[in-house]
């Protein structure tokens, strides 16, 4: 029996800040591997661990959205210039960059709090009349999207298209991006909301086949 997670909860947890925490990412990690002969899910937060098989016992495959999102760019927004609103989304603007063909830039974060950020200013011309479309994994509070908003409209943007795999959506959230001047608001589906535009249905059914035949070896993420 395996699990389907498209969105796999309790990663964000992988330090302790305070004493007594768990470190959900690892004590979930083995409550699964447990429960589940396998686990199929997508984009996890890997920030700190290198590969789900760090900390899964069980075959764990980590699918990867950026192709369904570089292919929504291209049906949808006429020259894109892709943004990550800070460090740790490279790896997500890089990929999906060089799939939809389209230039990019990461910018710099400060974090004084969870809804205290701030970050970096682009300069003046930087867009060059192209549709800034922002890229992260997650999508919660909101605030460094829309701070990264905020800058992209501060040269002279249109308004810009802001694209999360996983759209969690905090209370105000979805307003924070709408009042700091964002365009359409999409995300996949990986967990319901209005601005779900990208099916990961088809994705995550490929991945589930190849546990039913026996004869391939199904990759673990890192191996």
């Amino acid at each position: 029996m395996g699990l389907v997670a498209p969105y796999l909860a309790y990663m964000r947890q992988d330090a302790r800040f305070e004493p007594g925490e768990a470190i959900t990412s690892t004590s979930f990690a083995r409550l699964v591997s447990r429960q589940f002969d396998w686990l199929v899910t997508v984009d996890p937060p890997l920030h700190r661990w290198h590969a789900l098989a760090d900390i899964y016992a069980i075959p764990a495959v980590a699918l990867q959205a950026a192709p369904l999102l570089a292919a929504w760019i291209r049906a949808n927004v006429g020259d894109p210039v892709l943004i990550g609103p800070d460090e740790e989304s490279e790896q997500w603007v890089s990929s999906v960059a060089a799939s939809a063909d389209c230039p990019w830039r990461v910018l710099k974060k400060q974090r004084r709090g969870d809804r205290d950020v701030s970050v970096s200013a682009l300069p003046a011309g930087e867009l060059s009349g192209r549709t800034p479309v922002l890229v992260d994994d997650i999508i919660s509070s909101g605030q460094t999207m829309a701070q990264t908003v905020r800058q992209c409209r501060a040269v002279g943007s249109a308004p810009p298209v802001c694209m999360g795999v996983h759209g969690i959506f905090a209370p105000d959230a979805l307003e924070a991006l709408q009042q700091a001047g964002a365009g359409r608001i999409v995300t996949t589906n990986s967990i319901a909301h209005p601005s779900n535009a990208i099916d990961l249905a088809p994705l995550l059914a490929g991945a589930v086949m190849r546990f039913w035949q026996p004869q391939e070896q199904v990759p673990i993420l890192g191996r």
